[in-house]
């Protein structure tokens, strides 16, 4: 797999964290009240969001460059290690600085620390470094621009060449989706139904799920590498789901 993809090279931009899973054994609930007692036996941490998405595009084999905040996002899951079950989620998060312009500058004229991308991955998880403007600006002026983001989308994704969403996401942003002309360029996630392009459903393999955590992060890596190797989107599609399908069926937020 490396090998066809070793000289494709991508700029990803967004936010990242450190992904914490804490595991250990549930036996009784508290006395206080309904809720288990974990007693932890070890832990796991990896680079989450952006960072994973780099993470799986090396997987795959191309090359990366990120672009993130200097801050830190720590994202912390207590899970019941014998039945896979996530028992509480703790965010230690703060406020990231904003992308500055001058980068902004960089990326749009192509000269950011001199490498010719084949594309730019936006993974923005609306933790502050990307506004809609940042992302417009990004978009408008570059070429196989993928946007995975959790904002309700508007006029400024409109120059992005495709939008990876969930379900979810499209449920809540749908009423601005139906004023836009982005149809065709809407990649719709729907767990294991598969996922929707131009109306057509891409059926997904039905597998044992033991963790979703990360694998929208895996899809739209698979999907940008595979483009720009073929340039046929369904193909991409289909790519992208196969990696997806293999993270899925791994504990914890992994790569293919």
């Amino acid at each position: 797999m490396k090998t066809n993809y070793k000289n494709i090279n991508i700029l990803i931009i967004g936010d990242s964290c450190e992904d914490t899973f804490i595991y250990g054994d549930v036996i009784r609930l508290a006395p206080e009240g309904p809720v288990p007692i974990l007693n932890p036996e070890f832990s796991k941490s990896n680079g989450g969001m952006a960072l994973n998405v780099k993470a799986n595009i090396e997987a795959i084999g191309a090359k990366t460059s990120l672009i993130t905040q200097p801050e830190e996002i720590v994202k912390i899951r207590y899970i019941d290690e014998r039945t896979n079950s996530l028992l509480l989620r703790v965010d230690e998060e703060q406020k990231v600085s904003q992308i500055s312009s001058n980068i902004i500058e960089k990326i749009i004229e192509n000269v950011y620390d001199g490498t010719f991308y084949d594309a730019i991955i936006i993974s923005d998880y609306c933790k502050g470094f990307l506004s809609e403007s940042d992302i417009g600006k990004i978009s408008v002026r570059n070429s196989n621009v993928f946007l995975d983001t959790k904002k309700i989308l508007g006029s400024w994704c409109s120059s992005c060449d495709f939008i990876k969403i969930n379900h979810t996401e499209f449920d809540r942003t749908k009423h601005t989706i139906d004023q836009l002309d982005i149809l065709d360029k809407l990649i719709i996630t729907r767990s294991d139904e598969g996922c929707e392009y131009k109306n057509i459903i891409y059926p997904v393999e039905k597998v044992n799920i033991k963790d979703v955590s990360g694998a929208g992060d895996t899809f739209i890596s698979g999907l940008a590498c595979e483009f720009i190797r073929t340039k046929n989107i369904v193909q991409a599609i289909k790519f992208a789901q196969e990696c997806a399908t293999k993270v899925v069926q791994k504990k914890g937020v992994c790569t293919i």
